[in-house]
C-alpha cells in the first residue's frame, strides 16, 4: 500500500488515544443513535455522502452489533479477528471483507500494526457497480441484491476474499480510498466506478471467496422456541432481538408468518402447558402455580386457563382428582 496512505491510516485517532488512556468499552455514541448494538450510518456518514472511509479503532473489543449500511473491510497490514454471525474470520493483510446489513460482527482489539479501513457504505451507492457486473447471476450480484433490498435473513451474510496476491485488486480498492480521503472532484462517479470495476475483478477470483450464509427462518425459528421453552416465565421478545441481532419487528412478522401464532401467544401456550402439569402432578396452590408460570394476576390467569379448557385450574385439578 502506498506508504502516504498508510502512515495516515496509522495515526492514534482521539478516540483511541481515550481507549489507550484507560478507557475499557467503545464509546456508543459514536456509532448508535439510541440504546441498542446497531451500528447507524446516520453517526458516521455525513447526509450528503452515500460512502466514506475510516481506520478501523484499533485497542479494543467491539461487542456483537449490527449495521443499517453495508461495511466493506479492508485490511491494510497485520490482522484483525471477527467473529460473523459466530464464525471466526481472520482478516489479513491485502484481504477484503464484505459484510451485509444485518450480519453480526464482534471484533477482537487490534494491535498498533494491524491497520484496517472500513467503507461505510448505502445500499443505494452499489447502483452503478450493480448495472456495470450485468444481469447473470453470481454471489456479488445475489450479495448487493439482498443488501439493495434490506433483507433481514438473506441467504449471504458476508463475502470475505483473500485476494492479497491479485494487484489489479489492491490498486482498485487502494484508488477508492485515495479518492475517498482526498475528497477529490466528481468522487460520486469516480468511486461507483471504482466500485463496478473492483466487483469485476472480484468475479474473475471467486475461487477465493469465502461465503458466510445467515441463518434461514427455520433456524431462527427453532431457537425461538427452544428460548420459549426456557424462558417462558419472564423472556421478552425484545431482549431475543437483542440476542440475535435481529430488528425487533421483523423477528415478530417472521414468528407470525411461520407459526401463525404471536410470540406472546406462543408464550402463554407454554405457560398454560406447564399449569396443566403443575395441576396434574403437584400440590402446589393455583396462586403459587400462576406466580411460578409467571403470572401475578391471579384473576387473569383464572381467565385465560378457563378460556383455554374451558373450566377453571381448580375444577381441572379437581377433575382430574376424580377421575383418579
Amino acid at each position: 500500500m502506498n506508504a502516504g496512505i498508510l502512515e495516515e491510516l496509522k495515526r492514534i485517532t482521539v478516540e483511541e488515544q481515550e481507549i489507550l488512556d484507560g478507557r475499557h468499552e467503545i464509546d456508543e455514541k459514536i456509532y448508535v443513535e439510541s440504546d441498542g448494538n446497531v451500528f447507524d450510518s446516520r453517526k458516521l456518514l455525513d447526509t450528503t455522502k452515500l460512502i466514506t472511509v475510516r481506520p478501523h479503532t484499533r485497542f479494543i473489543h467491539f461487542p456483537k452489533h449490527t449495521h443499517n449500511y453495508v461495511e466493506v473491510i479492508y485490511m491494510c497490514s497485520g490482522t484483525t479477528t471477527h467473529y460473523i454471525n459466530d464464525e471466526k474470520v481472520v482478516l489479513q493483510q491485502g484481504e477484503l471483507l464484505f459484510l451485509s446489513q444485518n450480519a453480526t460482527q464482534e471484533i477482537e482489539p487490534a494491535g498498533a500494526d494491524d491497520i484496517a479501513v472500513n467503507f461505510i457504505i448505502l445500499p443505494q451507492f452499489f447502483d452503478q457497480p450493480l448495472r456495470m457486473i450485468g444481469e447473470e447471476e453470481n454471489t456479488i450480484r445475489d450479495f448487493v441484491t439482498e443488501c439493495l433490498k434490506g433483507e433481514a435473513a438473506g441467504k449471504i451474510g458476508y463475502l470475505h476474499f483473500k485476494v492479497a496476491d491479485v494487484l489489479p485488486i489492491q490498486n482498485l480498492v487502494e484508488n477508492l480510498i485515495w479518492t475517498i480521503m482526498n475528497n477529490q472532484q466528481n468522487k460520486r462517479s469516480i468511486n461507483q466506478t471504482t466500485m463496478g470495476l473492483l466487483f469485476l475483478q472480484l468475479l474473475n477470483h471467486t475461487d477465493k471467496a469465502t461465503v458466510g450464509s445467515h441463518a434461514t427462518e427455520e433456524d431462527i425459528m427453532l431457537t425461538i422456541l427452544r428460548y420459549v421453552e426456557e424462558n417462558y416465565r419472564d423472556g421478552e421478545l425484545s431482549q431475543l432481538a437483542d440476542t440475535l441481532h435481529y430488528d425487533l419487528y421483523w423477528l415478530s412478522r417472521m414468528i407470525k408468518k411461520q407459526t401463525g401464532r404471536t410470540y406472546t401467544e406462543l408464550v402463554q401456550a407454554r405457560r398454560l402447558q406447564q399449569a396443566v402439569y403443575l395441576l396434574k402432578n403437584t400440590d402446589m396452590t393455583v396462586a403459587d402455580i400462576g406466580n411460578a408460570i409467571g403470572y401475578d394476576n391471579l384473576s387473569y390467569f383464572h381467565r385465560i386457563f378457563k378460556e383455554k379448557y374451558q373450566v377453571s385450574p381448580k375444577h381441572y385439578r379437581d377433575g382430574r382428582d376424580e377421575k383418579g
